[in-house]
């Protein structure tokens, strides 16, 4: 037993209720969440937990025919503001525990704690309309939760996704992806021939790529945001048959189309691609930006604005044109790592910057759309009629 493991000391289990955002039900939710595993593609039994604990709280709540979890709180009438998490993590057990105010367990950073934070601060702000979402598949390519949200749910009025961020911190934006696999078959070759074998070809394509992808910016230091990078995550091969596949992560505006017409001239057998997501970047003035910024300093802290090499379920619903953020609490650096854990303390801070930010972020867009219901439409010019 470790030493981590040995000083590990136990939440208790909270009253059941409405009411019942008590000083340890955030912890215990947390915890509670951290210990269904829910690697992606087996995420049902997390998303019933949560679920039935949001209906507990007087939300609204089902999972959807993709496994998405939902949960609307708050009045009828008003903008809705949508708080997006997801709910899959990556493989990997990090067993769950608490050791003084760090609790670990796979996912508590990435995203369940951001997950956690939300549904708390939306049951603390009853006045405004909220529509939290756990989303499944947004470790996998094709983030297949997000997707099925943007296809079935009315964009809502503002959004925020839960993404670690640090409490005192706003994510403004996250680099796009693309995943490319390539394949070579050719005559076996002798050891002693001149010519490449199969594997070397396939090494070589992929440093071709990723020194394509940084030669299309002055700055190559691959974590920059406006920077395109990929890295080789699978190769292998022998002196006939070799494989290989990169993960590129590329800043708004990239040209898919441009990096696929590069790889296809190089030799190959097959060359296919799994996705294209385009990056994604807000303004600091952006209404959600503002409103987490004006709650984190209202909490006797300076906001740090972020910009991420990662992507996320940002890039997904960015086609809905809606004011927007990722916000969440803890370290992104403890993403997938056997050392993932969570500041009990950044997580109440967290719950308590949402909680005050959105309030004050559904009166900013209550009063913008009375605004623009209140600017007469100009009547159209009598050439303009049609005959």
């Amino acid at each position: 037993m470790s030493d981590r493991q040995r000083t590990a000391t136990r939440i208790a289990a909270p009253r059941v209720g409405p009411d019942a955002l008590l000083e340890d039900y955030p912890a215990w939710l947390l915890r509670t969440a951290l210990s269904i595993p829910s690697v992606s593609g087996q995420e049902l039994a997390v998303a019933g937990f949560l679920a039935d604990q949001m209906a507990a709280l007087g939300f609204d709540a089902h999972v959807d025919e993709v496994g998405n979890v939902h949960g609307v709180t708050g009045p009828a009438t008003g903008p809705t503001v949508m708080l997006l998490g997801h709910i899959d993590t990556v493989p990997g057990r990090v067993p769950v525990c608490q050791v003084g105010d760090l609790l670990y367990g796979r996912g508590a950073v990435d995203a369940k704690g951001s997950m956690i934070t939300m549904i708390c601060a939306a049951a603390r702000s009853r006045q405004v309309r909220v529509h939290v979402i756990g989303a499944v598949g947004e470790e996998v390519p094709g983030s297949r939760g997000a997707r099925h949200v943007l296809a079935t749910v009315p964009p809502p009025a503002a959004l925020v996704i839960g993404e670690p961020s640090g409490w005192d911190g706003v994510c403004l934006g996250y680099k796009g992806r693309t995943g490319i696999g390539y394949e070579i078959q050719q005559p076996p070759l002798h050891t002693s021939s001149p010519e490449p074998t199969a594997v070397e070809r396939a090494a070589a394509f992929a440093r071709a790529v990723q020194e394509y992808l940084l030669g299309l910016s002055p700055d190559r230091d691959p974590v920059a945001f406006g920077v395109a990078a990929g890295t080789l995550t699978r190769l292998h091969g022998d002196l006939a048959r070799a494989e290989a596949y990169l993960s590129c992560r590329v800043p708004p505006g990239f040209d898919f189309a441009a990096l696929e017409r590069f790889a296809r001239s190089l030799p190959h057998s097959r060359i296919w691609v799994d996705e294209r997501v385009p990056g994604v970047s807000r303004p600091r003035a952006d209404p959600v930006v503002s409103n987490l910024r004006s709650a984190i300093a209202a909490q006797g802290a300076r906001p740090t604005l972020k910009r991420k090499a990662g992507t996320s379920d940002m890039n997904t619903l960015a086609p809905w044109g809606v004011p927007m953020a990722a916000y969440g609490p803890g370290d992104a650096h403890l993403d997938h790592t056997a050392d993932e854990h969570i500041p009990l303390s950044s997580l109440y801070r967290a719950i308590d910057v949402l909680a005050l930010a959105l309030p004050r972020l559904a009166r900013q867009l209550a009063a913008a759309a009375q605004q623009d219901r209140a600017v007469p439409v100009p009547a159209p010019r009598p050439d303009s009629l049609e005959a």
